[in-house]
């Protein structure tokens, strides 16, 4: 539910702006991991952790022949699932949670992914940005997804001033309008892997560079 009160109408206006930008620069976005229903999403945004979305799109591209369905996953070894997976990291933890998650999914849910975000949040290995995911890109129902380009962003652009996943989401959905919830997280995660990267972001060349006011902007 998006909260009425409390809001700073300038700080709105101004994240209106910085839409209207980041619209024009990314008129067409989606989620660059590759699925082809709810069930691959789930997987591949577990495993999209600490990894590059290329990577899991290579290891998912070899995970989900072998596994196709919940049934399958959860019946499978986790030393099978290692193997498969082993190059995004941590892989020990993440075989766990995607096996669990299978076999949550075919006790509780008839394999069907669900589609609330109590129900997905009480699935193993999924936190709110994974169920925030899974809502907005299988299920078009609106949701801010904070991974690591939402939270820097939001910071450097004056957003939030928060480092809590939980609370800047909170602080986003205050100003900006709720059916744009998913496109926003979007065009946050593609403007922060071209220009407003971590360790090196591209001020000079930045579309947003007006209404920014970090202190570690580059001149």
């Amino acid at each position: 539910m998006q909260p009425g009160k409390g809001i700073d109408l300038a700080l709105q206006k101004r994240t209106n702006q910085i839409r209207k930008i980041l619209k024009t620069a990314y008129p067409k976005v989606r989620t660059r991991l590759h699925h082809k229903n709810p069930f691959e999403l789930l997987i591949a945004t577990i495993l999209s952790a600490q990894c590059t979305d290329r990577q899991v799109n290579k290891v998912t591209g070899d995970l989900f022949p072998v596994f196709p369905t919940p049934e399958k996953l959860a019946g499978a070894s986790l030393e099978h699932i290692e193997r498969i997976i082993h190059s995004t990291g941590f892989y020990h933890n993440k075989a766990r949670h995607i096996k669990n998650c299978a076999k949550a999914l075919v006790e509780h849910h008839r394999g069907t992914v669900p589609c609330t975000l109590p129900e997905l949040i009480s699935l193993p290995g999924v936190g709110r940005k994974t169920a925030n995911v899974v809502l907005g890109c299988a299920f078009e129902i609106p949701g801010i997804v904070v991974d690591t380009h939402v939270a820097r962003i939001s910071r450097r652009l004056g957003l939030t001033q928060s480092r809590n996943p939980g609370k800047i989401e909170f602080d986003l959905m205050k100003i900006v309008p709720e059916k744009t919830w998913n496109v926003f997280g979007l065009h946050l995660i593609y403007f922060g892997r071209d220009i407003c990267k971590a360790r090196k972001p591209n001020c000079p060349n930045c579309p947003l560079a007006i209404l920014c006011a970090c202190p570690e902007k580059v001149a």
